[in-house]
């Protein structure tokens, strides 16, 4: 069960792309052991916020404070400190086999010993990408392929795992694995989950609290079931009319 120690607190964050305010006193916090779903429509500023967090965008005023210090505004030392991000699109690197992508995404930690046995736990969370180490990603299915994705990023063994529209162009079968694994890894290892994702429905029941976002500004926020329930959520995001 998660408890009330904040891990991530976003305060007042404002975020420009030129002129253009792409999130505006955007505030959230992730406690200890939740899973967070961050939901909205295209062009909200779910995916602006993930790299902010990241530090694979800047930002104009506001904070990030992550374990109760101010995060750090370079990508490298955010992986370091504790955060990895599952960027949208998945972004594998398709020349290089199943095991180098996996070990690409441990380039912050040294000890062989400990980086096998973290392959081992992914491999026993996708068990096809054990079949398919020596192949070529970009040879693999775009479900296998965003499997990749998360298990690359689990190799530098985060505290803070974010996700960037998992489900993306993945067939059902394919977004129900993918998202029982998420709920795995929160539930029986702990880790802590942070996603933004457009499947308003799946993203709520699974989570624990939420966050809407609509055109840079959190506009609501509760439980999942909370928001499943709302008759403002279930018309704009789950297409249900009372």
């Amino acid at each position: 069960m998660p408890d009330e120690s904040p891990i991530l607190d976003v305060s007042n964050l404002v975020v420009h792309y030129g002129g253009i305010c792409a999130l505006n006193q955007v505030s959230l916090r992730v406690n200890q052991g939740e899973i967070i779903a961050v939901i909205g429509a295209n062009g909200a500023g779910k995916s602006t916020l993930m790299k902010t967090i990241a530090a694979a965008k800047s930002f104009t005023s506001g904070s990030i404070v992550f374990n109760a210090k101010p995060l750090k505004k370079d990508a490298h030392k955010v992986v370091q400190s504790g955060i990895t991000l599952v960027p949208e699109g998945r972004r594998i690197f398709a020349p290089l086999s199943v095991r180098e992508n996996l070990l690409v995404g441990a380039y912050t930690r040294s000890n062989r010993q400990e980086l096998e046995k973290t392959m081992e736990d992914i491999f026993q969370l996708f068990p096809i990408l054990k079949e398919r180490i020596n192949q070529r990603g970009g040879t693999l299915s775009g479900g296998e392929q965003q499997m990749l994705a998360v298990g690359r990023a689990l190799m530098s063994h985060p505290q803070l795992l974010m996700l960037d529209e998992p489900s993306l162009g993945l067939a059902p079968i394919v977004i129900d694995a993918m998202f029982e694994a998420i709920v795995r890894l929160n539930r029986e290892m702990g880790l802590t989950i942070l996603l933004v994702e457009q499947n308003a429905s799946l993203a709520l029941e699974m989570c624990h609290r939420a966050y809407v976002l609509k055109t840079g500004q959190i506009t609501m926020e509760g439980t999942g079931k909370e928001l499943l329930e709302d008759p403002r959520v279930r018309k704009a995001y789950l297409g249900i009319t009372d």
